[in-house]
């Protein structure tokens, strides 16, 4: 009698809570989530997306008892979570404050548009030290876009009513934005509004929405995350055919990033913080990747719906990947699966050749694997499609992203490389736009790198 060998449970395991499944007071017209309504047919029933009681308290328990770390991070998404009332997160903490024996500690991350914001919702976050992210997609015109209600009106002011209120409070907030082909256009415009409003961490998500194989576009409609076993065989010589009209283009992101990146380090190093530059410091670091899409498995990071169903992933909400029902099984159980186990591999061992070989694959990784559905110019299956960026984007941040690096291990703020980047902007011979190919900070006593015949302290050291 043979018996099977489960993998032993993870340390830890993050899970994005959808408390009220998909139903939102807002109609983003790149939403894809907004389907998912589908999966739970309810006849126009909100109150059935509602998270019952039990189920809540149920995955509180799990949800802290079953991972060996000190500190258990809560994300609360949706659709829209603050739909469910103040009543509901009240209970949240409450359940929270029962489960938590003294040795570990509990954050909460609460992701919103913002519309519903008030007075009592933002004394509540500063109370209860809830991190806030703030959906919102840049100045007026490019967030009004596509971020539209019920009725198709615009949502800027709304929203910036809302942040205002948080500010007031003082709710620790940061900011979450899409980066669709329109707002891709105007990078340091985008950035500059940020931080403006008060970001001082800023998220960007590339905006990549496969059209459905009826044709069908809109809200994810039509089965945009392919599965990743899977993927589809589309035609390289039509890379952008197969993409909705707001989709971000390839290589229109790596210039957004390149453009926002060469900003960030000559002012903002250590002032303002962008998700998508930290992690990559700490890869450069020889760190692994703190987030999914960089890393080279996933499978951590999983979707829990409003009845207690378990999903590989946020953006593999379908039926195929669905891992069970934690009224029924174990979150731990769910997490180690064979099923979810051999998920989190794939996104390694379906790497093709093309990526194998690729000089900034540890920056990479293959990207996350709901927008690898292009084929190589060899005809392998799995390329990214926002391959094209993320190259020219990593290979130009390489110099400034090693002498970060550099500082860092010498511990020196990485904040250091501005003055010396202000100093060579400074020199004639210096190209503005363009930083020399420098990988580590000069010794004190070095020659300065900038070519003035000047040891490094007397010159841009300074």
């Amino acid at each position: 009698m043979t018996t099977t060998v489960q993998p032993p449970a993870p340390r830890a395991f993050h899970i994005m809570t959808k408390p009220i499944g998909p139903i939102c007071n807002l109609d983003c017209k790149y939403c894809f989530y907004l389907e998912k309504e589908k999966l739970y047919p309810a006849n126009g029933d909100l109150n059935a997306f509602k998270m019952p009681f039990d189920v809540l308290e149920n995955y509180i328990r799990q949800y802290i008892e079953q991972q060996d770390i000190p500190e258990i991070n809560f994300a609360w998404q949706g659709g829209e979570p603050t739909l469910l009332g103040l009543d509901f997160f009240k209970k949240v903490v409450e359940l929270q404050h029962k489960y938590c024996p003294p040795h570990k500690k509990i954050h909460n991350a609460f992701q919103t548009n913002g519309i519903l914001v008030d007075a009592d919702w933002a004394k509540f976050f500063h109370q209860h030290q809830f991190l806030i992210g703030l959906s919102i997609d840049g100045p007026r015109e490019l967030h009004d876009l596509y971020r539209v209600n019920k009725g198709g009106k615009p949502t800027f002011d709304l929203v910036m009513r809302g942040l205002n209120l948080l500010k007031e409070h003082n709710a620790e907030f940061n900011t979450l934005t899409v980066v669709h082909k329109e707002l891709a256009y105007k990078p340091l415009e985008v950035y500059h509004f940020l931080k403006e409003i008060g970001s001082g961490y800023i998220q960007f998500i590339p905006l990549v929405e496969r059209i459905g194989n009826a044709g069908a576009g809109g809200s994810g409609t039509g089965g945009t995350d392919a599965p990743l076993a899977d993927p589809p065989r589309l035609k390289v010589l039509t890379p952008y055919a197969q993409v909705t009209p707001w989709s971000v283009e390839p290589m229109q992101f790596g210039t957004f990033l390149c453009a926002i990146f060469d900003e960030w380090v000559r002012h903002d190093v250590g002032r303002y913080f962008v998700q998508l530059f930290d992690v990559q410091l700490g890869i450069e670091m020889g760190l692994p990747s703190s987030l999914c899409v960089f890393a080279e498995t996933c499978g951590k990071g999983l979707a829990l719906e409003h009845n207690g169903d378990l999903y590989a992933c946020d953006h593999f909400v379908y039926p195929n990947f669905q891992l069970g029902n934690l009224m029924n099984q174990t979150i731990t159980e769910m997490v180690a699966s064979p099923q979810q186990t051999q998920f989190g591999l794939d996104k390694h061992d379906t790497l093709p050749k093309h990526c194998l070989r690729c000089e900034v694959r540890r920056h990479c990784n293959g990207e996350c694997p709901k927008h690898r559905f292009n084929l190589t110019l060899d005809g392998e299956p799995g390329l990214n499609y926002l391959c094209a960026g993320y190259k020219k984007f990593f290979s130009h941040m390489k110099p400034c992203m090693r002498m970060m690096a550099d500082l860092l291990r010498r511990r020196r703020p990485a904040a250091d490389i501005m003055p010396y980047l202000a100093e060579q902007d400074r020199r004639p011979t210096a190209p503005s736009n363009l930083i020399r190919p420098v990988t580590t900070m000069p010794n004190r006593n070095d020659p300065c790198p900038c070519g003035s015949g000047k040891k490094f302290k007397k010159c841009c050291a300074r």
